[in-house]
């Protein structure tokens, strides 16, 4: 009995040494290239064991086999096994696996990857950026995803973009996708304050997203199908595009200097074939006597400068980064420049053991924007555009020179004036805080805000224009003012079970946007100085603004309707009543004097939810809804409810699939509705009184004040709704070395918003509708990526994505409405395009011509849109040892361009006064210019060079200031192929004339697009 009691004490005392030696705690640090690496995880291969690094990037852990394997792993990286063979410290360094990188995508209030996203969803990251001038983040990623339609409205410095993903959705909205910014849904209306018709016809504002520095951009997810954009609802029917920018983590604990600088050449890249002056003379011009070539005087080749200074520090339990940025792009027309000086920091901590996770990011920044005399909407003698490609070239440039009742382009630049100042703040603040290790609280506060002002200025030396401006002067200003705040609240729950996981997300968003502002016009100065005009018309506003309260707007001077009282100060007041009040006149030096001001605020207020499963690593299931709630509708529909659901099957963890050949293979499946609310404005379900703007006559008479119903009350009105059906298939072989996916879809878009005629009588011409109809945008993709070669000295790669969508208006009850209005000499009033059933938007509605240029009487419904129905992108790099080069093409086919510059100003022969093309006048075409036809519509399929670049990575010792040094050389629109008849087929109007309907695809007087040479350095320090 006393042998086998110390037998088995014996055997007990021996299992525990075993036990000591076999089970043993690990500590260390994981690192990367830069310093230590927060948040890493550190398992036992083949248990559950595991932890997570901390603020310093250490590990423990205990009962560690001495036979086991840890596994080391972060996003991002390439994961690291290390056996440990009675190791007790393991330090570890992780290297950056770049198939990883590509692979993480942001998505709506997460991350996933592509291997594991349900949803139709693209990531594109900073490095693959296209290179060169980049005024706005959409220009960043152009031509890089099956699908997306990226488009620059002109060659002006931050011109509107066109961005459309998988069609066009709407019929009356903008067409826009949502915008997310570090978190902050940010709005799609301009910032910047628009511009008045004071005498040449009005212009747009500028990009919204132009504040944003190209440089700070980390990566752009684009989120394409309902499944993917349903957890924006209201906002997610044009897709959306989240905005992530660069963090300190790779500065390294020492921190990290970054510098980069480049010089941009550019010049026009395309001009127009006219006469020369004695081409001119010879055929029969009025000879003056000089000699000018007027798109030389007006064009011009200019160096641009971009510069970014940067700092980067990782110090583990946090990082930051500090950025500023300077550059002044000029345009290719004189007085024109776009200058943008920005900051931004963007901060991350961590709290009480990695628990509380604070996030702060925020942008400030200045953009001076200054314009020729150029207008979208310019009448019968054009703009500075016009003039320089009509005016007579025997004319000197002489700005005094009187060229009635043609414009004179040397007076134009001389004596025009118009610039805009933007201040923009965005910022948000995050707090997460991980309640359990399963459940974690997340609070996001945002805030967008800006005041831009806008001073247009024509002098009383301008020549040509009506309005009174000769020897008066003309002057307006207009203030906007917004703002956007956010509040967010998020909770998430995640959970490992044993064959699948859960990610659950439940959340409250609301949001504010107000713009206010003010709309300035005086006539009658007593100067000539440019900038004193613009002045005085603010400061007349500043020294009466507070004459009286309540009121909408006021004029200054003597009134059409009482022109025998003299000046007067008339006050038009809504509240509490609507008035007309006449007050003691101010003393101010302009003759006529007009305010309008406005100040409104729409809100948003939604909850969301959605679930992750997946089950065995194979099968993934995503279900998503979202409740909006608006104040642009009425009681009866003010919420909106927007479901979605997805399934993708990982079909390469499938024991039939080869996993050596197939190394990915997904089928997506998703449904969802989202909806739109971006073709109504402000209070548009309600009955509203508003006074019109004040206008200056030519005598400089105020008009007769009057009021007018905004909108008719209609308290059904409700959300355009987007329901979409999605198919797709994600593949790779050979370890993704050639990968791709392709992709079917249909979108249907009912309850369309439009602004009708009203069933009269009516206290109002037209009222905001739900119309019946279906607008179907349906189509495929297809992108595909190959590393051609991937040796140690030399790495190729080829990408090129292709996308096929067809738009059609069907089972349409509404009225057929003209839209795509025409300018120039008698083309006032006239329309190119037609909203009709059965025809895609931007259908052509125009008279025929015959081989003998008759024109019919009547127009027809033409088979062509302006909407391309294929689009394509096509990129290639490739790096041998420090050097590497890339080339990037895009194309856009099937669509048709109006040359309304053509039809302007090259539809007849005739010389006399004003110059025109040869090809005109010498093939004797003979066309009515006020009579529209077919003969101007074109065909605008291009292929475009959009960016060629070569850089050297210059070998440094480690011993210098710098630690690396990189070289560049960048051209952009290096050539266009295309049969197209003006300079450039992408064109993107936004006109919106009076039924409301906007246009595309309409050629008048665009601002061409440069070709551009740039040389830069990047260095970090």
């Amino acid at each position: 009995m006393k042998i086998t009691w110390i037998r088995t004490l014996m055997m007990f005392g021996a299992f525990l040494c075993l036990a000591f030696v076999q089970a043993q705690e690990v500590s260390g640090t994981v690192s990367d290239a830069t310093g230590p690496l927060p948040g890493a995880s550190v398992v036992v291969k083949g248990t559950t064991t595991g932890a997570q690094t901390d603020f310093d990037g250490n590990y423990t852990l205990s009962e560690v086999p001495d036979d086991g394997t840890l596994v080391f792993s972060y996003i991002g990286y390439a994961n690291q096994e290390i056996a440990v063979n009675g190791q007790t410290t393991i330090n570890v360094t992780l290297e950056e696996d770049a198939q990883a990188l590509d692979e993480v995508v942001i998505i709506g209030y997460g991350t996933t990857t592509v291997k594991d996203a349900t949803g139709a969803v693209s990531s594109v990251k900073s490095e693959d950026f296209n290179k060169g001038i980049i005024s706005s983040p959409e220009q960043l990623i152009q031509g890089k995803t099956a699908g997306v339609q990226i488009s620059q409205s002109s060659g002006e410095p931050g011109a509107g973009i066109s961005l459309r993903i998988r069609g066009t959705a709407s019929v009356r909205g903008n067409n826009s996708p949502l915008f997310v910014v570090d978190g902050v849904p940010v709005s799609n209306e301009s910032v910047s304050a628009s511009g008045a018709d004071i005498g040449v016809g009005s212009s747009g504002s500028k990009n919204p997203l132009n504040f944003l520095n190209p440089n700070d951009i980390e990566s752009m997810s684009i989120l394409k199908d309902a499944s993917a954009t349903a957890i924006y609802g209201s906002r997610g029917a044009n897709g959306v595009v989240v905005i992530t920018t660069k963090s300190g983590k790779g500065g390294g604990t020492e921190g990290q200097w970054g510098f980069t600088s480049n010089l941009n050449i550019s010049q026009a890249a395309n001009e127009y074939d006219l006469l020369s002056t004695q081409e001119f003379v010879e055929r029969g011009g009025a000879d003056l006597g000089g000699s000018t070539n007027w798109q030389d005087y007006v064009f011009r080749t200019t160096a641009s400068t971009d510069n970014n200074l940067s700092y980067s520090q990782n110090y583990g339990s946090g990082n930051v980064r500090a950025t500023f940025g300077y550059s002044k792009q000029f345009g290719i027309i004189e007085n024109t420049d776009l200058e943008r000086i920005t900051g931004r920091i963007n901060v991350g901590q961590r709290f009480f053991d990695d628990k509380l996770k604070v996030n702060f990011q925020g942008t400030v920044s200045r953009i001076n924007d200054k314009k020729p005399f150029i207008s979208r909407t310019a009448g019968s003698t054009g703009d500075l555009l016009a003039a320089s490609y009509y005016s007579n070239p025997t004319l000197n440039a002489n700005p005094l020179a009187n060229t009635d009742p043609d414009l004179n382009p040397a007076n134009l630049l001389a004596y025009y004036d118009d610039n805009t100042q933007t201040d923009r703040f965005l910022g948000n603040l995050s707090l997460e805080y991980s309640i359990t290790d399963n459940l974690s609280a997340k609070v996001n506060l945002g805030l967008d805000t800006s005041t831009s002002s806008r001073g247009q200025v024509a002098g009383p030396a301008l020549l040509g224009l009506g309005n009174g401006v000769q020897d008066n002067g003309r002057g307006s200003v207009r203030n906007l003012d917004t703002e956007n705040m956010l509040l967010e609240l998020t909770v998430n729950y995640t959970k490992e079970f044993e064959n699948s996981n859960l990610d659950a997300l439940v959340g409250f968003s609301y949001q504010d946007f107000n713009r206010q502002g003010e709309n300035l016009l005086g006539q009658g100065y007593g100067t000539s100085d440019l900038n004193a005009i613009a002045k005085i018309t603010q400061e007349a506003f500043d020294d009466t603004e507070n004459l009286a309260n309540n009121y909408q707007g006021y004029g200054i001077g003597t009134f059409q309707d009482n022109a025998d009282a003299g000046n007067q100060l008339r006050v038009l007041s809504l509240t509490p009543g609507v008035s007309d009040t006449t007050l003691p006149l101010p003393n101010i030096p302009i003759d006529a004097f007009a305010a309008d001001t406005f100040d409104f605020t729409d809100e948003l207020q939604s909850f969301f939810g959605r679930i992750n499963y997946t089950l065995f690593n194979k099968y993934l299931f995503t279900a998503t809804v979202r409740a909006d709630g608006s104040s642009k509708f009425g009681g009866n529909n003010k919420y909106g409810y927007f479901p979605s659901a997805a399934f993708a099957w990982k079909l390469n963890e499938e024991n039939f699939i080869n996993e050596e050949k197939v190394s990915t293979l997904k089928l997506r499946l998703s449904w969802g509705i989202t909806g739109n609310q971006d073709g109504l404005g402000y209070g548009n379900y309600l009955n509203r009184t508003r006074w019109n703007g004040l206008g200056v006559l030519n005598n400089s008479q105020l008009t007769t004040p009057a009021t007018s119903e905004v909108a008719f009350a209609n308290p059904d009105l409700k959300w355009e709704s987007t329901a979409q059906y999605g198919l797709g298939f994600d593949f790779g072989f050979n370890n993704d070395r050639f990968n791709g996916n392709i992709d079917v879809y249909r979108k249907e878009t009912t309850d369309i918003l439009l602004n009708l005629p009203a069933v009269q009588p009516a206290t109002t011409p037209f009222v905001f509708q739900n119309v019946d109809g279906t607008l179907i945008n349906q189509g495929i993709e297809l992108g595909l990526n190959y590393d051609i070669a991937t040796s140690e000295d030399f790495y190729w790669n080829a990408s090129f994505n292709i996308s096929y969508n067809e738009n059609e208006l069907t089972n349409y009850n509404g009225p057929t409405i003209q839209a795509g209005n025409l300018y120039g000499q008698g083309l006032t009033g006239t329309t190119s395009q037609v909203l009709t059933d059965g025809k895609p938007i931007y259908t052509y509605n125009l008279r025929s011509v015959d081989d003998n240029f008759n024109v019919a009487t009547d127009p027809e419904v033409l088979d062509k849109s302006a909407l391309p129905k294929i689009i394509s992108g096509l990129s290639t790099s490739a790096s041998y040892k420090n050097w590497d080069a890339s080339l990037f093409f895009s194309g856009q086919f099937d669509f048709y361009v109006y040359n309304n510059t053509a039809n302007a100003l090259f539809a007849s022969p005739q010389i006399g006064s004003r110059n025109n093309l040869k090809s005109v006048v010498d093939e004797g075409v003979v066309l009515s210019a006020t009579n529209p036809s077919t003969f101007f519509l074109e065909k605008g399929d291009f292929v475009r060079l959009q960016t060629a670049s070569i850089s050297y990575n210059v070998p440094l010792s480690g011993d210098g200031l710098f630690k690396t040094m990189r070289l560049s050389a960048i051209g952009q629109n290096l050539f266009l192929i295309t049969d197209y008849s003006g300079l450039d087929p992408e064109v993107s109007t936004s006109d919106i004339p009076a039924n409301g309907l906007p246009s595309a695809g309409i050629d008048y007087l665009s601002y061409p697009r440069p070709r551009t040479y740039s040389i830069g350095f990047n260095v970090t320090f």
